[in-house]
């Protein structure tokens, strides 16, 4: 048993040496291929998928690799941490792979993060796990004693489900001379025994004959199975049935009803009586078919005991004394299946064309035209599909994304069968498209204006802009702010602030027309993108005039007290409508506010004189009367338009006159009475007294100090007459005209007694 042990374990690891090999010349072709045996235990290695992909461990369990086999039974599976490629289930070869000389299982390794899949095909190779064995290991032949010798007996076959020269081999028979055993070669290569009669057979000297059938396989060790063979040895009946072909052939669909006759066996045997009675058993049938047919043994009938499947047999063997061949043709029973194997839910904007969103396996179980799927996608959508495999299909993006136009995707994948009618089925994708910040806001308009009356109030509301993003998100949020500039020499934003979230303009400062009429400024709407994309708006901010600014004279001029300003000369002899003068006023305002109109007020002679509406213009409205006074004051009132109306007064005084002199006289006899006047030359005269007396004082300064400046001299002895007489000014020698007095040529004096003389002086 320990040397059994030994081979076996011995044969799996050459069959593991073996398999990495194959791994490594297949995988340089994109496809994985194995080879294991069977019957390992769970978590058994079966090769090195990283190593052989080039596969880093560290992205297998970020991406998310998976391995999918088809079916539902999941026979591998991948270790993240090491990248191996694991047995899953106990995997039993006879069972998966009956009657198949190779059994291959395939299976799919899929990177969910890359979108990509590749095939692996693992080699199941046999052991000698199984035994031959006969269906039935107690048999009862039946012969005449009447037999000749060399007659041939067909014998049932062993079954042995393993493969190769782990298959049945050899047959040996044993206990009785009267019998040997003859092995055949099928057509199909199987080996078929049969016995044959050595020696005549005597019911009267043995009415029965115990014969012992061996099976073997070619294992090592070898297995063997027995079945007992009992030949009952019967009176004479010198024939055997025959039936009427040697071989059944028939062909049937896969959907024909249960219970169906598939086809009748006939044979005849031309004895007598109970001799010429045929009952029909099978010789030769496998598992699977005894559970699919049934044979009639009277009359040879063979019905259908359940449906049949193309897709998990097609075709079956009996065995009576007549081979009896049942091929199952395949019925378009299948529609396409069609699996998603990985996709993805969201997918950005911005994806390149090409890029895989989706993985998809399809297959039919039908075969021939049956089987043929042809997939397609539905209208209308920037998808296209691509082969990946022999079953698998790509769905990428056939043209760029945009989010704006499209923000999700229902993708229907349909595939439909070549049969006749064809079968269909579909799928359907759901895809989310995430958004880029590709789409710069935009503003409801292209240029925005606005008036706001001046004297506003500070923080008054101008207007509010409004921009919009395509994009969604944070990508969408606007944000407002103002472009620098510079108004008057401060900065812009010291006279306006817009409002960051809303876009709302605010005066922050109050605005007066008359210095500011127009303010252009430019807002900025940026949204929050990561980089950030942004617009620009110019917004033209009117100032609107308001009667702020009452009428300005400027002719006549205001006079700062009664005096000659405004003062107009009339000829007494001046026709009606001469103009006597004319009124200038203007107003800082605009508009109508600007708007002036004169009326006279209040005039000395009412009717004698009239102010033109809108010129200003000072008429006469009748010719002077020698009883008019030769001096008359008007009020003429300027008023604006604006409301409320602002005015102001202007104040003429007009002379009736025929010449300038007597102009003169009469505005001389009008201001001499007047106070006022008179204080002011007083005045005027005290203050020209006052400063002669300055300038004097400072000259006698000086002069003192001249003197003191001598009188030390002479102390020292420097000093004689004519010293002191070329030191002294001129104004105190005899010839001085300001030394009054000192006249006579004898009046000369020395400088030492100057300080006697400045003190008669001042005195």
């Amino acid at each position: 048993m320990c040397a059994a042990r030994e081979g076996r374990c011995g044969r799996r690891q050459r069959a593991l040496l073996c398999c990495v090999f194959v791994a490594a010349w297949e995988a340089a072709r994109g496809q994985l291929r194995y080879s294991v045996p069977e019957e390992l235990p769970k978590g058994s290695f079966v090769g090195d998928v990283a190593k052989d992909l080039a596969l880093e461990l560290a992205a297998l369990g970020v991406r998310g690799a998976r391995v999918v086999s088809p079916g539902r039974t999941q026979y591998f599976a991948l270790h993240a941490s090491s990248g191996h490629l694991v047995t899953a289930e106990r995997i039993d070869r006879e069972q998966l792979c009956r009657l198949l000389e190779k059994c291959v299982l395939r299976c799919e390794l899929i990177v969910e993060g890359e979108m990509k899949v590749y095939a692996i095909e693992v080699e199941i190779t046999d052991i000698n796990d199984n035994s031959p064995t006969f269906k039935k290991v107690e048999l009862e032949e039946k012969m005449s004693e009447m037999t000749s010798t060399g007659a041939r007996f067909p014998l049932p076959e062993a079954q042995d489900p393993d493969v190769g020269v782990n298959s049945l081999q050899s047959y040996a028979l044993s206990g009785d001379e009267h019998f040997s055993l003859s092995v055949q070669a099928g057509a199909d290569g199987e080996k078929r025994p049969e016995l044959v009669l050595a020696k005549a057979l005597d019911r009267e000297e043995a009415a029965f004959h115990e014969l012992l059938l061996r099976a073997s396989d070619g294992g090592d060790p070898a297995r063997t199975g027995t079945a007992r063979i009992r030949v009952a040895v019967l009176d004479a009946n010198d024939n055997a049935p025959a039936f009427s072909q040697a071989v059944y052939t028939v062909r049937v669909p896969e959907d024909v009803p249960v219970g169906s006759t598939l086809l009748t066996v006939t044979a005849t045997d031309p004895d007598d009586g109970t001799n010429g009675e045929v009952k029909y058993t099978l010789r030769k049938m496998t598992k699977n078919a005894s559970t699919v047919f049934k044979l009639d043994a009277d009359t040879g009938e063979i019905r259908v005991l359940r449906s049949l499947d193309f897709e998990e047999c097609n075709s079956y063997e009996l065995e009576l004394q007549a081979k009896v061949s049942i091929s199952v043709t395949d019925v378009n029973d299948n529609a396409p299946e069609i699996s998603v194997r990985s996709a993805l839910s969201e997918i950005s904007e911005d994806a390149a064309p090409g890029t895989v969103v989706a993985l998809l396996h399809v297959q039919d179980r039908d075969s021939g035209a049956n089987g043929e799927v042809r997939c397609s996608l539905g209208e209308g959508v920037p998808f296209r599909l691509e082969r990946a495999l022999d079953d698998y299909y790509s769905v990428v993006t056939a043209r760029e994304l945009d989010r704006e136009r499209a923000s999700e995707y229902n993708v229907t994948v349909r595939a439909a069968d070549g049969g006749s009618p064809a079968l269909r089925s579909g799928a359907v994708l759901a895809l989310r498209v995430l958004d880029v910040n590709d789409n710069a806001p935009v503003f409801a308009e292209a240029r925005y204006s606005a008036r706001l009356p001046e004297n506003n109030a500070e923080g008054a509301l101008v207007l509010t802009v409004r921009a919009w993003d395509a994009d969604w998100g944070q990508n969408a949020r606007v944000r407002y702010r103002l472009r620098e500039g510079r108004l008057r020499g401060a900065p812009l934003s010291s006279y306006v602030s817009v409002q960051a979230e809303t876009g709302a303009l605010y005066a922050l400062r109050s605005f007066d027309y008359e210095e500011v009429r127009e303010v252009e400024l430019w807002v900025r709407a940026e949204d929050g993108g990561a980089p950030p994309l942004s617009s620009n708006v110019s917004v033209r901010l009117l100032i609107a005039d308001e009667n702020d600014n009452a009428p300005q004279v400027l002719y006549p001029p205001a006079a700062p007290g009664p005096g000659w300003a405004g003062v107009e000369l009339a000829p007494r002899s001046a026709e009606p409508g001469a103009l006597v003068a004319k009124v200038v006023a203007v107003d800082a305002d605009a508009g109508q506010n600007a708007w002036l109109s004169y009326e006279l007020a209040k005039a000395t002679e009412p009717g004698l004189f009239r102010v033109g509406l809108h010129s200003g213009e000072v008429r006469t409205a009748r010719s002077p009367l020698a009883r008019d006074a030769a001096r008359h004051s008007l009020v003429v009132v300027v008023k604006d338009r604006g409301r409320p109306a602002l005015s102001a007064t202007a104040t003429l005084t007009v002379v009736l006159a025929e010449s300038v002199a007597e102009l003169l006289s009469e505005l001389g006899s009008a201001a001499a009475p007047a106070e006022p006047a008179g204080s002011l030359t007083r005045w005027l005269v005290l203050a020209v007294a006052a400063v002669s007396c300055l300038f004097l004082a400072f000259l006698l300064l000086l002069l003192a100090l001249r003197l003191r400046r001598c009188q030390l001299r002479c102390a020292g002895g420097s000093c004689c007459d004519t010293a002191a007489t070329a030191a002294a000014p001129d104004f105190l020698l005899p010839s001085s005209p300001l030394a009054p007095g000192f006249d006579s040529p004898s009046h000369r004096f020395c400088p030492l007694h100057s300080s006697s003389v400045l003190s008669l002086v001042v005195d």
